[in-house]
């Protein structure tokens, strides 16, 4: 069992100046968009499965488009924005308009001047099938970069992930939270059968949907998990970034680390994936959505854990994203309507000596 970390070094931004505003003095070095569960639907408001949670379907989309015109505006545009998945609402395939609100949202991000980078929650297989997103304009996998004469870097075609450079010495990976899940397969197809045996394994519950009872409650059904062929390409992709001092951000749309999130929304096999990520140095922060109401914790190894809060629970007089600015030494989420700023210092030994 992974140990309980009482002691989370949260690091909240006070009154400090906009980031973006900062003398070149600062040594800004490029920067990046993030923004999670926009959840879009045209639909009046409604609530979470709890009933406790306000949810502004219709409201999303002028979210999304004052993120964007916030990002087109800035003085330095951002190098790219991570869209961390849940970008339209599973509502939208019980009244069959999931292809006419997708391209409504995707349109939307047309108007972005800068390359978006889309994962896959799990609304995206409420609506579509594993199949349909490889061979739709959320698959972004085209912006992969490749690492020349290293062929174990390259991602499989069985599972969605895939690694790219926006700045020199800096990589990002995108992850495939439902590798492994009952969502979006075929349900005659030998993974589907795997995985609905890991799911019952650890859940007896008739409502595969529901953690009541369980010692291990990310094992639901909207959840998934990392299979060991895809984790075994993340080592590899580490193994080269720490030989090069690069440094990593990692993006998924389920969170990895239970003092950052709410236990019932983690990846299944979340403790494989923290072990592959605390053997090597050269991760700096891992990105998630899924929870929406956001967390922190920076872990015992020095990796910042940081779950957005969804665009689809936040009022209409606020905003859900952030933009964060990228130092030789740390980074420096700046956030927007009820994401709070974080500061993110790199360990020790992986600041840039300049």
């Amino acid at each position: 069992m992974l140990p309980s970390f009482s002691e989370t070094r949260l690091k909240v931004m006070d009154d400090k100046p906009d980031p973006g505003t900062l003398s070149e003095n600062s040594e800004v070095l490029f920067s990046f968009g993030v923004i999670a569960d926009i959840q879009y639907a045209d639909l009046e408001d409604g609530y979470n499965f709890q009933g406790n949670r306000r949810r502004y379907y219709r409201h999303s989309l002028f979210h999304l488009r004052g993120a964007i015109e916030h990002w087109n505006g800035e003085g330095s545009l951002p190098r790219c924005v991570l869209q961390l998945g849940d970008i339209i609402d599973g509502y939208n395939a019980q009244y069959k308009v999931s292809e006419k609100s997708l391209e409504l949202v995707m349109n939307t991000f047309q108007m972005l001047k800068v390359p978006v980078h889309h994962t896959w929650g799990n609304h995206e297989f409420y609506n579509f099938s594993r199949n349909y997103l490889t061979n739709s304009k959320l698959n972004t996998k085209f912006l992969e970069d490749q690492i020349v004469h290293h062929p174990e870097t390259v991602p499989s075609e069985d599972y969605y992930a895939y690694h790219f450079v926006p700045f020199p010495q800096f990589r990002f990976i995108l992850l495939d939270a439902y590798d492994l899940s009952v969502l979006g397969v075929d349900q005659s197809s030998p993974k589907y059968q795997q995985c609905l045996k890991i799911l019952r394994e650890h859940n007896p519950n008739s409502e595969l949907n529901s953690p009541q009872g369980l010692s291990e409650p990310q094992f639901v059904q909207f959840n998934g998990g990392f299979s060991q062929e895809q984790l075994n390409w993340l080592n590899e992709v580490l193994t080269f970034s720490d030989t090069n001092q690069e440094k990593v951000v990692i993006v998924s749309h389920l969170p990895i680390y239970p003092e950052a999130s709410d236990s019932v929304c983690l990846a299944w096999n979340y403790r494989d994936a923290l072990a592959v990520i605390w053997s090597h140095k050269c991760v700096v922060c891992f990105f998630a959505g899924h929870t929406h109401d956001g967390g922190y914790s920076e872990d015992p190894f020095g990796v910042h854990h940081i779950n957005l809060e969804g665009v689809i629970e936040t009022a209409p007089d606020s905003q859900a994203f952030g933009t964060v600015y990228v130092y030789p030494d740390k980074m420096m989420l700046k956030g927007r309507g009820r994401v709070p700023d974080r500061i993110m210092n790199y360990k020790k030994e992986n600041a840039f000596q300049l």
